[in-house]
């Protein structure tokens, strides 16, 4: 004879099979939106800012929302400024204290503004006690580029004087008919790819880099034909690793074997190897691929390496892949050959370094 369950008994039966449920469903949403994200992510690298504005405008106004719904409730539970509220109602007075004029005799509550990046020439009044060293550091370029926007032929400044303030140090070209990236970059001495990797610069065609007569362009660390550029030495780079190594290390080595075209930078926080030979692209640690694919923008052909470390390493811009999802692979071992696939101007590697979604600086970390 069956056993007759009790309410609670069924309670607990249906409580568990409703936990699985919604554990299963929250796991399939998550990996929808992970989904999403990654294809609204290669979207908007491929665009290069093209919707910054946008997006910026319709964050603000969704923030400006949420705060005017959830001050109230806010307000009302923080004993921070229930307390005071209190305090001033029983003295009888009608001032009302806010949490920011707290602190006397005590910390203060400080906002720290993080600066947006520029993306266009700005306009900037000469003050008292200024010169072109304190305004270039303010925003973070160089003297030359103040010289070369405003055609100073000298470091003399003058109060009340207005200056163009390009968004980078380099050079502001406004394009001629039949000007190309290739011909721009030759004609300043500096790298077709900078000016690409750049995301405030437009183009009417982002497969060709097609620019419009008239527009403006700004080329990073582009200097006037009259001037002798000063380069970097280029780095000849030597791998120096265990082929077929196991295990994350913890340490990085060089991915290939070429020069560095492009440094880390603000906008492009990432290593671009070239080399016209295109040389095999090499595991700078040992890991997992979780991506094995190509796109026709952004990255194009490009593999994504997880290390049980919590880091990542991600090798764009290939022409062959050697690996796919879910290989493990060996510090040293080939993934593939390097290209020029994607948002590309020559055949080079670009090469991030990754810890819990942020991106950092592959020179603090190769060996």
């Amino acid at each position: 004879m069956l056993k007759q369950s009790t309410l609670k008994e069924e309670i607990g039966q249906f409580m568990a099979f409703f936990s699985v449920y919604i554990k299963k469903k929250v796991v399939v949403w998550g990996q929808k939106f992970e989904a999403f994200k990654s294809l609204l992510v290669a979207v908007l690298i491929s665009q290069r800012g093209k919707y910054q504005q946008s997006f910026i405008n319709a964050s603000f106004f969704l923030l400006a929302a949420t705060i005017y719904v959830s001050a109230p409730i806010i307000a009302e539970n923080n004993p921070l400024i229930g307390q005071n509220l209190e305090v001033s109602q029983n003295s009888g007075s009608n001032t009302v204290i806010s949490m920011y004029s707290l602190g006397t005799g005590g910390p203060m509550l400080t906002t720290k503004i993080s600066q947006k990046p520029r993306d266009s020439i700005v306009r900037y009044k000469v003050q008292p006690g200024d010169t072109l060293n304190t305004i270039a550091a303010k925003f973070d370029i160089s003297v030359d580029t103040l010289k070369w926007a405003n055609d100073l032929k000298s470091d003399t400044i003058t109060t009340g004087d207005n200056l163009d303030v390009p968004p980078v140090t380099g050079i502001v070209h406004r394009v001629q008919s039949g000007d190309n990236v290739y011909s721009i970059a030759e004609k300043y001495g500096t790298g077709a790819q900078k000016i690409v990797n750049f995301p405030f610069n437009e183009f009417s065609d982002q497969d060709t880099f097609a620019l419009l007569p008239g527009q403006i362009l700004f080329v990073p660390d582009g200097v006037p034909p009259s001037e002798v550029p000063v380069r970097r030495q280029d780095l000849a780079i030597t791998p120096q690793y265990t082929a077929g190594q196991t295990g994350s290390t913890g340490t990085f080595i060089w991915p290939t074997t070429g020069s560095i075209s492009q440094y880390p930078v603000w906008y492009h926080m990432a290593l671009d190897i070239a080399n016209p030979a295109a040389p095999a692209i090499i595991a700078a640690d040992s890991g997992t691929v979780s991506y094995a694919g190509c796109i026709a923008w952004g990255y194009g052909c490009h593999v994504i390496l997880d290390h049980d470390n919590g880091y990542q390493t991600l090798y764009a811009h290939m022409s062959v892949l050697g690996v796919s999802v879910g290989q493990s692979v060996g510090k040293g071992e080939g993934l593939g050959v390097m290209g020029s696939t994607g948002r590309s101007t020559g055949t080079h590697l670009h090469f991030e370094i990754r810890q819990s979604g942020a991106i950092l600086n592959p020179l603090n970390f190769l060996q």
